[in-house]
């Protein structure tokens, strides 16, 4: 009966559920949002439009009517929705039930069903602080909401250089930091400051008498000015590598291979010199540089043997000459003494016969130990004579 009467009044009844809501439009035009609940609206000639909303499976208000409801209805679209605005450098991050819902960048603008909250919304001004708190980038890290901030990690014995529209605006300890992009280009550069080795291997060097030879070098440095060193140069590693190089091409090739071979440490030190206090100005520290390995080409490390095994068997000769005089020179005090001193000699003979008498089984003494015995007595007379 009440359909019936419907029928004749023009009017059609419409049921919204509690999770919906509707707007409801006549003739074209707006006429207001619908709530829960039944309604009896005009229908002349099948006018009428009611366009459903769900606010659980999407809180977001979105409809080609809305600017005709914000400037007709202004009461009911306060009544019903949740505008969250951001202006130029801001950005704002909304919460449905203390739980972060969405983040809004610069210059956007959210429109929310309001019984689909409750809404809560904080506005940010980035261009004050482009900053997030730890505690909040976390929030936004489990949300899954990253993506209008960067997240810079910096591990122990770094730091990080932060550029915001290319220019250096800040220098990170190590530590897990983020900040709002907010329509700009943030950029970090990571700095070692630990102790680091950098070899040169292979280098070849023409000395002064015109040998080619190829050196490895290796050079302990470390960051002690991160700023210096990155915006003073473009690439430090890349110019302590070429200070090496060219500083010692220009050391090594003022001397001949000899000076070279002799004096190797001589030379660290008066290269190391040029490239420390170079390094120091961009802010690098350099502490030790070593000239490790000379290697000379196949033909002139045959000659260097050959000279080296020759100065080797003059050095041997002459110690064997050496030798031999002294021996010749012992041999003859000896004789000098024994010449002079008959008893002396005749002992020699005794050590000798005992020498001769361990190694043989049986010896004969044709004078007999009297005459032995006799003749030294003689001699020992002949002597005090």
């Amino acid at each position: 009966m009440t359909t019936f009467l419907d029928k004749i009044r023009g009017r059609t009844r419409v049921v919204i559920s509690e999770t919906e809501r509707a707007l409801h439009i006549c003739k074209g035009e707006l006429q207001g949002i619908l709530g829960p609940g039944e309604h009896s609206l005009q229908n002349g000639r099948g006018t009428l439009v009611v366009e459903r909303q769900s606010i659980t499976a999407m809180p977001q208000f979105r409809s080609t009517y809305e600017k005709a409801l914000f400037d007709k209805l202004p009461q009911v679209a306060e009544e019903h929705l949740t505008v969250i605005r951001t202006g130029p450098g801001e950005v704002a991050v909304a919460e449905r039930d203390n739980r972060i819902h969405t983040v809004l960048g610069p210059d956007e603008r959210l429109v929310l069903w309001t019984d689909a909250g409750p809404w809560t919304f904080e506005v940010i001004d980035t261009a004050a602080d482009p900053a997030l708190t730890p505690k909040l980038m976390r929030r936004l890290g489990d949300a899954r909401q990253t993506q209008q901030f960067v997240i810079v990690p910096v591990s122990d014995g770094n730091v990080a250089l932060l550029f915001m529209d290319g220019v250096l605006t800040k220098v990170l300890e190590a530590g897990v930091h983020a900040f709002w992009k907010a329509g700009r280009t943030v950029t970090q550069k990571v700095i070692d400051l630990k102790r680091q080795a950098l070899d040169v291997t292979g280098q070849e060097v023409l000395t002064l008498d015109r040998v080619t030879i190829r050196i490895n070098l290796s050079a302990d440095y470390r960051v002690v000015d991160p700023v210096k060193a990155a915006t003073e140069v473009k690439d430090f590693t890349d110019t302590l590598y070429r200070a090496l190089q060219l500083v010692f091409r220009k050391q090594l090739g003022a001397l001949k291979l000899d000076q070279i071979l002799e004096k190797k440490g001589e030379v660290n030190a008066e290269a190391a010199e040029k490239i420390k206090a170079d390094m120091a100005e961009i802010g690098v520290e350099v502490s030790d540089i070593v000239l490790k390995d000379v290697i000379l080409p196949g033909e002139m490390r045959e000659i260097l043997n050959k000279v080296v095994t020759a100065e080797k068997e003059a050095e041997a000769n002459v110690i064997r000459r050496r030798e031999e005089t002294n021996a010749t020179r012992s041999l003859l005090n000896t004789a000098k003494v024994m010449a002079e001193n008959p008893v002396m000699l005749r002992l020699k003979e005794l050590e000798a016969l005992e020498a001769i008498a361990g190694k043989v089984d049986r010896l004969t003494i044709h004078n007999g130990t009297v005459g032995l015995m006799n003749d030294i007595v003689r001699l020992r007379d002949d002597n005090a004579a």
